[in-house]
């Protein structure tokens, strides 16, 4: 399973643990995903998707419709 939001494409990020002593270790910056159930009233069924909490606002503030719009143009899915 990809960490990826389907609606704003946030992944993980890949950055350094820095010790005391500056000593640099690998690490990774997961975003914050949630599986997560919406009603699609236009087509009358329910569509589950991953999303992050950005995500979750942008759905809240373009509306589901409009957010799977731009993230189907912006290419983060290819069917909903």
């Amino acid at each position: 399973m990809s960490k990826v939001c389907e609606i704003t494409g946030k992944r993980v990020l890949v950055g350094n643990n820095v010790s005391h002593s500056k000593r640099r270790t690998k690490r990774r910056f997961n975003p914050n995903l949630l599986k997560k159930r919406f009603y699609l009233p236009e087509e009358d069924r329910w569509i589950t998707l991953k999303v992050s909490a950005a995500g979750l606002r942008l759905i809240n503030k373009l509306g589901l419709k409009g957010a799977l719009e731009s993230a189907k143009k912006k290419g983060y899915i290819s069917n909903y």
